[in-house]
């Protein structure tokens, strides 16, 4: 295992708990598009777990790299939804945001699979 791939991953995990805290949280910089965007109250909490899944999935997969595989593999699909949300709600100055939280995740998945 690499130094690489322990950062990104790290960071990834970081940056996706963080995403999941501001959701639970129900922090205006994050709900606010959420709400903006059409996507039901209802839905939040499990947009957070999701989140949250995936950053524990991330960090428990520096010991079984399977699982931080499929986590990272699960965050990128879920931002690659969350940008199209931002696409179908034509905001496109928000794209960039959940683009940020896929690359890590993108990064670390590739350099698992290359480890």
């Amino acid at each position: 295992m690499s130094v690489t791939l322990v950062i990104v991953t790290v960071l990834a995990a970081l940056m996706a708990g963080t995403s999941a805290g501001a959701v639970f949280l129900r922090a205006g910089f994050a709900v606010g598009p959420l709400a903006e965007y059409g996507v039901p109250r209802a839905w939040w909490i499990w947009l957070g777990v999701a989140k949250a899944a995936g950053a524990v999935g991330l960090l428990v997969g520096l010991a079984v790299p399977v699982i931080g595989e499929l986590a990272a593999a699960g965050l990128v699909l879920y931002f690659t939804g969350a940008v199209i949300i931002v696409l179908r709600a034509r905001d496109y100055a928000h794209v960039p945001f959940p683009v940020i939280y896929a690359v890590p995740a993108a990064v670390a998945l590739v350099l698992g699979l290359a480890a």
